[in-house]
């Protein structure tokens, strides 16, 4: 496997886009399912269920698992209801697609007994491919499930992505681009250097900034020598707009923490790299790491939780701010 099939595997846009969907779930229902958002109360918040959707997962039996959350909304209307949300990232079409959504749906409803609408994000290349329904006819017996999908490639005709000012357009646009030009790695820069100048150009808040930019880097993974490169551009453009955000912080020991985890190859290298990544920003900003805090970051097997911590290092206000939030 060489470099450029790497940034493509499943698992890095599974990791990139379930963070991208608990970041920005209202961003991105208000862009890929504006009718739904709209019949939503955001402002009672919203709760993802991740035990609930694994214990249907567990006992449904039903294979390789895709980048799922199930989130609990409540409606215009005041009643409470369950969001599935389903992106299927797959560079060719899953005919079990339908028949899996429809499967999750009638579980959620059965075991819960809960108001469910199943939405479907596709982030493949193939514009014939968009499953809307699963249907089974027999012997008179008639079985039809629709559900609403929102396919990157029709978004990207029916909006300018480029000028869509939402966080979530961004993402969608290093998806689409990883997929597009995956072998040819000064395209590749060029691309992801332009993706992070927007994040400057359209005002967006520091945490967004840190945000949506950890999301790209994520998706658009450049070889070692490109990358040095990029850092060093990225660097100087920052000291001329005078808001070093991403350099200074969040670039901070990324780099080794990746190689790190590639090279090992193992959840035990990414955990360890992630964890020295904490240690590093802390140190950066606030001068020094107490090492009692150093240790109870060392002991933390959860590579999920040490994403979150990674994110609450790059935002915290002091060194007590982030250990509250542990």
């Amino acid at each position: 496997m060489n470099a450029d099939d790497e940034i493509i595997e499943p698992t890095d846009f599974d990791g990139a886009w379930k963070e991208s969907i608990e970041i920005y779930f209202q961003s991105l229902l208000e862009l890929c399912f504006p009718q739904v958002a709209s019949e939503i109360d955001w402002s009672k918040g919203f709760e993802f269920l991740d035990k609930e959707f694994q214990e249907i997962v567990r006992s449904a039996d039903l294979g390789k698992q895709r980048v799922d959350k199930l989130v609990k909304v409540f409606m215009i209307d005041g009643t409470e209801g369950w969001v599935l949300i389903h992106v299927e990232m797959q560079t060719q079409k899953d005919t079990d697609l339908p028949k899996r959504l429809y499967q999750y749906h009638h579980r959620i409803v059965d075991r819960y007994g809960k108001k469910t609408v199943t939405l479907a994000i596709l982030g493949d290349l193939n514009i014939s491919w968009h499953p809307t329904n699963y249907s089974v006819s027999y012997c008179g017996c008639d079985l039809h499930f629709k559900f609403p999908t929102c396919k990157f490639l029709e978004l990207e005709k029916k909006y300018d992505l480029e000028l869509t000012p939402s966080p979530i357009a961004i993402v969608i646009e290093a998806h689409l681009a990883t997929l597009r030009i995956r072998g040819d790695d000064q395209l590749l820069y060029r691309t992801k250097m332009c993706l992070t100048r927007k994040l400057y150009e359209r005002n967006y808040s520091k945490k967004d900034i840190l945000e949506i930019f950890r999301l790209i880097d994520w998706l658009l993974q450049l070889p070692k020598d490109l990358e040095q490169t990029f850092r060093q551009e990225l660097t100087q453009q920052e000291k001329e707009n005078t808001m070093p955000y991403i350099t200074s912080i969040e670039r901070l020991g990324r780099e080794e923490g990746r190689e790190e985890g590639r090279e090992e190859g193992r959840e035990e290298g990414k955990i360890l790299a992630k964890q020295q990544d904490i240690i590093e920003v802390l140190e950066v900003r606030f001068k020094s790491v107490p090492k009692g805090l150093q240790e109870e970051i060392s002991i933390i097997r959860n590579l999920a939780k040490l994403r979150t911590l990674h994110r609450s290092s790059i935002l915290c206000n002091s060194v007590e701010d982030f250990v509250a939030g542990i």
